[in-house]
């Protein structure tokens, strides 16, 4: 590789890592996703004063089945832009980053899914980093047409359980779970839709 390539390669890792830190994600993440290596990391990134993240490393192949219906929700949308991105051209670590940074957007300070999380969300999608088997992958809702994450050995036309159509069934129910999502709930379910996925489309097609 010519010197100058090498160093704009390592460049944008610099800057990637970066980036990866400041959405909170653990040395062992950022070190898959800019190949550096962790004494670089941590004396680059960390300090007595602004330690790396510890605790135990998400595993999400059977934490997603499990988890609460929003938990459900806000991981779809942040694995649907990720794939969105791939699709479109971006570099896996890119489509990661900037995925994750347009749902903290989104959610605001009100996130539930951790970068680390996404990170072992879109490994286990995508047969990336960490694994070389998908155990999810998403599939477009007839109903709602959203894209949500469901069982990679499920192949069927929709998910199992949509788990935006579910949020719209509940909500009427359940005024707990309206007053906890922290964002603005339209009167419209299809705007509804269109506010919680971005890039998603509607069961007409728009």
């Amino acid at each position: 590789m010519p010197i100058g390539s090498s160093i704009t390669v390592k460049v944008h890792a610099l800057s990637l890592a970066q980036d990866c830190a400041l959405l909170g994600a653990r040395v062992r993440t950022i070190q898959y996703l800019t190949g550096l290596p962790a004494f670089e990391l941590l004396r680059m990134l960390f300090s007595a004063r602004h330690p790396a993240p510890r605790g135990r490393t998400p595993d999400s192949r059977e934490w997603y089945h499990r988890a609460n219906l929003l938990h459900r929700v806000e991981a779809s949308v942040v694995i649907g832009s990720f794939t969105r991105m791939r699709v479109a051209g971006f570099a896996p670590a890119d489509a990661l980053v900037a995925a994750y940074q347009d749902y903290r957007t989104l959610y605001s300070r009100h996130c539930r899914i951790s970068f680390d999380r996404a990170f072992d969300l879109a490994a286990h999608t995508s047969a990336l980093w960490i694994t070389c088997t998908r155990s999810f992958h998403m599939v477009r809702c007839g109903r709602c047409g959203c894209e949500a994450i469901d069982a990679a050995s499920l192949r069927r036309s929709g998910p199992s359980s949509c788990p935006f159509c579910d949020l719209l069934q509940r909500l009427d129910r359940d005024p707990r779970l309206a007053a906890s999502l922290k964002v603005h709930v339209p009167p419209c379910p299809e705007a509804w839709i269109r506010e919680l996925a971005p890039g998603t489309q509607t069961s007409d097609g728009q």
